[in-house]
């Protein structure tokens, strides 16, 4: 595993990295303003004197310069006198750190009536007595440095407890307990409150994740008692039972169509189980004017032996977004819902513009109790006797962002509404 760094150590190292390239721009600034400004004072001092010099020579004729081990004056055409050697081939100008004699000097060479001039500074005491004056402000600075270093590091450390207290506190959250939040101090930082925030809102979408897979076993544990005793059932009858022909092929019948229910039943926990938008990805245009009459036309035979007409109205073209297999399970298991509740009349399935499906039956109806329980998804639809329950089509409704409602009196029947998200909308929408 990479080894980490710290953030205190990575906040000191950089403080003092940013103290240490500043210091050495400061003092790279200062050394080329003082090399300029002894230049200067170099270059007029030189100047002065050497033009003092020059018109001594011409006001006093025979007046010839001694030089003196601080001023030496030497001229550089007269091969006759000894120059020294590092001076002759200098330019006009000023030239410092010359070092001629074991001395560093400060030369301004010069075109005059008598010829190329070189005025020598002896500097090597000026220098000397800089480096002395440096010496000090060198020691300083890493003094200061080191101090900053220290009280960086220090700094870091209090700028990070709240980090620390902050790991502490998701240390200390416990899997198994619910709607856990992370506490800040009433001060805390904006920062610390962003970090917070982002860490609440993915413990509410776990414990949404959560409370979803329980839910999920729940309902597959309810919704799958039922099919799976009425299979067993059917299983033990044919294998006990008269060994007839008729009887056998009647409860191979009961089994393959229990199995077929298990299949849908399936299918809608799996959609239940995934993440709303992983199972919306497979949502597909869907033209529900053909497939309407087809979905009823799959479920005739439920009504057979019952004075039940099934009547189907779809007018005009609809295009939904959705699972085909998912709407033909939710919409089959309501047109079932409404068969196996009613024993005579008319149930008009009906397609309405915006991808609603409203399917009225001239059934028992639901008493309100019921249709709360089946709201809160805590029961399912009074009555049942096969199939998903109302219940588990609502809470799939909700799920996928689909609307459902459910309205109903005791011996007037029930009207069940289904809202799909159309092709234009994306989504179910709203009623006015």
């Amino acid at each position: 595993m990479a080894r980490r760094t710290s953030l205190a150590r990575q906040i000191t190292i950089a403080v003092v990295g940013y103290a240490v390239l500043l210091s050495i721009a400061l003092f790279t600034h200062g050394v080329l303003v003082n090399e300029n400004a002894e230049r200067m004072v170099w270059q007029a001092l030189l100047d002065t004197q050497l033009t003092e010099i020059l018109e001594r020579r011409h006001q006093e004729p025979g007046y010839a310069w001694r030089n003196n081990g601080r001023f030496d004056l030497h001229p550089l055409d007269d091969p006759r006198v000894e120059v020294p050697a590092v001076l002759r081939p200098l330019t006009p100008g000023l030239h410092d750190s010359v070092f001629y004699g074991d001395n560093e000097w400060a030369v301004l060479v010069r075109d005059t009536d008598d010829g190329r001039q070189a005025l020598a500074l002896d500097i090597d005491g000026f220098e000397d007595q800089e480096w002395v004056l440096m010496r000090p402000v060198l020691a300083s600075s890493l003094l200061v440095m080191l101090l900053l270093g220290v009280a960086a590091y220090f700094g870091a450390r209090v700028l990070t407890r709240p980090l620390r207290d902050l790991a502490a506190r998701i240390g200390a959250l416990s899997p198994d307990r619910h709607g856990q939040r992370i506490e800040l101090p009433p001060r805390a930082s904006t920062e610390l409150a962003v970090i917070a925030s982002a860490l609440d809102d993915y413990l509410a979408r776990n414990e949404q994740f959560v409370d979803r897979e329980r839910a999920f076993i729940d309902t597959a544990s309810h919704e799958l008692r039922t099919p799976l005793s009425v299979i067993r059932s059917a299983s033990q009858i044919a294998l006990t039972g008269p060994r007839t022909a008729d009887a056998m092929a009647l409860q191979l019948a009961r089994i393959a169509r229990t199995t077929q229910e298990v299949e849908h039943l399936i299918s809608v926990l799996l959609v239940l189980a995934k993440d709303p938008a992983r199972a919306l990805a497979g949502a597909e245009p869907l033209h529900l004017e053909t497939l309407l009459p087809d979905i009823v036309d799959d479920h005739r035979p439920l009504a057979a032996g019952k004075d039940l007409q099934l009547v189907v109205d779809a007018p005009a073209p609809a295009t939904v977004l959705a699972a085909e297999a998912v709407v033909r399970i939710a919409i089959g298991n309501l047109v079932r819902n409404a068969i196996e509740h009613s024993d005579r009349g008319t149930i008009d399935i009906r397609l309405e513009p915006g991808g609603r499906v409203v399917i009225r039956d001239p059934g028992h109806g639901m008493t309100p109790d019921e249709i709360s329980a089946l709201y809160a998804r805590l029961a399912r639809g009074g009555g049942r006797s096969a199939g998903i329950g109302l219940a588990l089509i609502a809470r799939l409704s909700e799920h996928l962002g689909w609307q459902l409602d459910i309205a109903s009196d005791p011996d007037r029947g029930t009207v069940a509404s289904l809202v799909l998200p159309t092709q234009e909308t994306g989504r179910a929408p709203r009623p006015g």
